[in-house]
């Protein structure tokens, strides 16, 4: 709270610049929150990688460190020892596993929250990544998220208008579905059935599943991480332009949003396709993205104030006890629909951070109406991911055609010619409250 009422003060503190004492303090900030993250493990990586995506919102001097950190705690993680490792596959698959493999490396060759995953040879010659969940990982899990309350104060301060309590509370919500491979591998193999032939998308095979071990075609490719380091400005694009083209199109074409969006998770192929790993996570959506996302977004593009508020009324973003007004609703939406208002946006930090002051500074009109609003349940887990892909897409710097995307792949966008009564009969009637 200190750190957000610090920034953008224009006045002078103790005849310092404020500007200069807020990065201080942000500065100080972050390492008592790594100092925090450091003694926890498993949970400190999944709230690592969930907010990495943030840094984005950070000034440079604070998201440096920042980042470097986060890599520390994935890179801290210690690996299983060997024996542990062929104790769990004789338990999963067999006691003569090693039948099963032409080739296996002990050493992992990536660290996950709650496993690790090794480089193998199948049987029949494939090149497969074999992932080992870690013994007792649940309630480690689960433990370590406990004791993450300690680091919500430390991340609202570092960054504008971020609440870590609620995506802790979600994170712990979804430990028994992540730690649950065969939902995991029937949701991966969904997604690369239904990209198998995708010319811009891949995702690698199901190959063998135990309960805790999954084994999928390796693949490989340049991680999106490695691209926001040092990627040249088309293959930022590249990934970019595609990253949001599967967060839009995935939904609809299997019913399923991949809710783990960080860099980690994806790779630029060197077909130019992007790679898209780990499906622990998924928002099971039938009937794709909810209808009225699309159309709020475009009644907010054509300046439809009334048309906005009764659809948000609707969906349960405005509360029935609540007034608001319906044009300072649409004022503080309209910012947030800007990459969709031409034809081709880049995303870039300095916007992020935009974004990010303009909710997180109290004395900001936007921040009063950030509270006000409701997020419903039924969307959270739609929002965080929503947030998390435009963060990577900031880290990335990436120019997009985020419009046309959205016109393709997101329902009730499209609608370019409709009557805006007929649009709003779907969402009823609503009675004024005195």
């Amino acid at each position: 709270v200190a750190g957000r009422a610090t920034l953008g003060l224009g006045r002078r503190i103790g005849g310092r610049p404020a500007e200069i004492v807020a990065a201080e303090l942000q500065q100080r900030t972050a390492q008592q929150m790594f100092k925090v993250l450091g003694e926890l493990k498993g949970g400190a990586m999944k709230l690592g990688q969930a907010l990495s995506v943030f840094e984005a919102a950070l000034p440079e001097e604070v998201a440096g460190p920042y980042r470097a950190a986060l890599t520390k705690l994935q890179d801290a993680a210690p690996p299983m020892p060997a024996r542990t490792i062929h104790k769990a596959l004789g338990e999963n698959l067999g006691p003569d596993w090693r039948a099963l493999f032409r080739e296996f490396d002990d050493k992992p060759a990536a660290a996950a929250s709650i496993g690790q995953v090794h480089r193998a040879v199948w049987h029949d010659g494939r090149e497969v990544a074999v992932k080992i969940q870690y013994p007792g990982a649940g309630d480690a899990l689960i433990s370590d998220l406990n004791q993450l309350g300690h680091v919500a104060r430390f991340a609202g301060a570092l960054i504008p208008g971020i609440d870590v309590k609620p995506l802790i509370a979600e994170l712990k919500a979804r430990v028994a579905e992540e730690l649950d491979y065969q939902l995991e591998a029937e949701a991966q193999q969904a997604h690369a059935d239904e990209f198998a032939d995708d010319p811009d998308i891949c995702v690698p095979r199901v190959v063998f599943q135990a309960e805790r071990v999954l084994v999928t075609e390796w693949m490989a490719g340049t991680p999106l991480s490695r691209i926001i380091d040092k990627g040249s400005p088309e293959e930022r694009d590249q990934a970019g332009h595609l990253l949001v083209r599967f967060l839009f199109s995935g939904p609809v074409r299997t019913g399923m949003l991949h809710a783990d969006s960080h860099p980690g998770n994806f790779r630029l192929l060197p077909d130019g396709r992007l790679g898209v790993l780990d499906f622990g996570t998924v928002n099971r959506l039938p009937d794709g993205l909810p209808e009225p996302i699309g159309t709020a977004m475009r009644l907010a593009l054509d300046n439809e104030a009334e048309g906005v508020m009764e659809v948000l009324r609707a969906e349960g973003f405005v509360k029935p006890s609540i007034q608001l007004d319906a044009q300072e609703v649409l004022d503080y939406l309209l910012p947030m629909v800007e990459p969709a208002q031409v034809e081709r946006f880049r995303f870039t930090r300095a916007w992020m951070r935009v974004q990010g002051a303009r909710i997180g500074d109290p004395r900001n009109p936007a921040s009063a109406m950030a509270r006000q609003l409701n997020l419903p349940p039924n969307y959270l887990l739609i929002h965080r991911v929503t947030l998390s892909t435009i963060g990577v897409l900031c880290q990335l710097n990436a120019e997009v055609p985020f419009r046309e995307e959205l016109e393709c792949w997101l329902p009730g966008f499209a609608e370019l010619d409709y009557d805006i009564e007929d649009e709003l009969d779907e969402y009823g009637e609503f009675d004024e409250v005195d």
